[in-house]
């Protein structure tokens, strides 16, 4: 294949290309769901193909194939150069890429046992004794468990010398109950609400989950929410768990900190960015123990990478530091309008789709303090739990985040539980307020395999490290 790739690089290099590249994807998944104890996904894809960018006289053109013939490729690297050149009629600039090393390379992703090589026996039995446990009470009336699996081949090559090879093996697994008594519907999940938790890594992530031992625990959870109290309408002290942290940074640093948002380039579906260029190094986007980083080579994150579709080689860069906003998400493209290089996040959903910056792990960095003396040193508060709801601006500034459960805080302990709870905010003056931020030992790296970008919608794999944390003086009420 990298034969094929780069004879159609040789023929683009005769055509005065400015630049071409060729990603060769083939992608593997598995898809299984039972649901109240009958299985009702099980499906197993493949998908092949290639897609070749081609920069012409300062335009882009791309097209793709569902083909790895010699011939496909050539004639989709002609219809990719004969859209550049239309580009290039009605540029109104020209595009200039970041300076970049041809890295010639083959990356693995780290795992112990291949999900694929594990029988369909144990993972659907697990699955169906999940499903079942959840069942044994009546006030139960829909039990959920799934497990989705991955396994990506890529090949990259460019007009620059780049070679690349990526094998990635990725796996998630998860479970939700909803309770109903006749008037109140409520949802319980684990480890993380909308369909649970996601690494790149193999199916020993999975067995780590202990679901199993946290199904009674749930399922009772789901159902003390039916007479729980409502949570008050009031201004308060809150906690936030881990897995709710990782999606408030997602909304409100990762999707802001894509600097082709803030360069106005792409807006679809998520909108464009607070965080615009004259606030670099100068917005103080929160407390100075608030640390958040772009890390691709973060151990079994989601996001974790040896290079992007650029081939540019996975990184740390930091977005806020102290506070301070430091650094965006960036491509070849875009690096240079703050005068960098890329820091390697431009990911493509497929190989019939263009590269999009993305996220990576967009880490909150651990504090010092310990969970339990956290809530020990808040007198008054609200501790959140598990995400059930989101609704943010297009400019990722004003939020409001629904969880599935709270507990109140009081003089130091936890007390009731609250349901249908929401929390709400402004960006800046909400990371403005947190003022302890938990230790390692409650950091965990959340995997998102969902976030939506583009049109045509791209569909990318994310991740957030992060622990609890304490934000003052915030303002919290009730979902209806």
């Amino acid at each position: 294949m990298k034969d094929k790739l780069n004879g159609v690089l040789d023929w683009l290099k005769g055509k005065t290309v400015d630049y071409a590249d060729c990603r060769f994807v083939r992608t593997e998944s598995e898809a299984l769901q039972v649901t109240d104890g009958i299985v009702d996904t099980m499906s197993k894809n493949v998908n092949v193909g290639v897609g070749i960018r081609v920069l012409y006289k300062g335009a882009w053109g791309f097209a793709s194939i569902a083909s790895t013939t010699g011939a496909d490729i050539k004639k989709t690297a002609n219809k990719a150069l004969q859209i550049a050149r239309a580009s290039a009629m009605a540029k109104k600039e020209d595009i200039r890429l970041a300076e970049q090393d041809p890295f010639k390379d083959h990356y693995r992703s780290v795992f112990v046992k291949d999900p694929f090589a594990v029988s369909m026996h144990d993972k659907v039995g697990l699955l169906l004794e999940v499903s079942e446990k959840l069942k044994t009470d009546s006030r139960v009336k829909t039990a959920e468990a799934s497990m989705d699996f991955y396994k990506t081949n890529k090949i990259f090559c460019s007009t620059e010398g780049a070679e690349i090879e990526q094998d990635l093996i990725e796996s998630g697994a998860g479970f939700a109950v909803i309770a109903f008594d006749g008037g109140e519907v409520q949802k319980r999940s684990y480890p993380n609400s909308h369909g649970g938790d996601y690494a790149t890594r193999g199916y020993e992530f999975v067995e780590e989950m202990h679901l199993l031992d946290n199904v009674d625990r749930v399922r009772e959870e789901a159902i003390q929410l039916l007479s729980a109290d409502d949570c008050p309408d009031t201004e308060t002290d809150i906690i936030i768990c881990g897995s709710q942290m990782a999606l408030q940074v997602h909304e409100s640093c990762g999707h802001p900190t894509e600097l082709d948002r803030v360069l106005g380039t792409e807006i679809s579906l998520a909108g464009g960015s607070f965080m615009e260029l004259d606030g670099l190094n100068t917005l103080q986007y929160g407390s100075e123990i608030v640390n958040i980083t772009a890390d691709a080579t973060t151990p079994g994150g989601l996001g974790t990478f040896g290079y992007d579709d650029e081939g540019v080689k996975a990184q740390r860069s930091p977005l806020v530091e102290k506070g301070l906003h430091v650094g965006y998400l960036s491509s070849r493209e875009t690096a240079p309008v703050i005068g960098q290089r890329s820091n390697g996040t431009m990911r493509a959903d497929g190989w019939n789709r263009i590269p999009l910056i993305r996220m990576t792990n967009i880490n909150l960095e651990a504090g010092d303090a310990e969970l339990d003396d956290l809530i020990a040193d808040t007198k008054n508060g609200i501790f959140f739990d598990a995400n059930k709801s989101w609704s943010i601006d297009d400019k990722r500034l004003n939020f409001q985040f629904g969880t599935e459960c709270a507990w109140e805080i009081k003089d130091g302990k936890l007390g009731r539980m609250l349901k249908n709870p929401l929390y709400t905010g402004m960006t800046p003056k909400f990371w403005n307020s947190c003022d302890a931020i938990c230790n390692e030992k409650h950091w965990h790296v959340w995997g998102v395999p969902n976030c939506g970008k583009g049109e045509p919608m791209q569909t990318a794999h994310v991740a957030h490290g992060t622990s609890p944390a304490r934000f003052r003086k915030v303002k919290v009420g009730v979902n209806k």
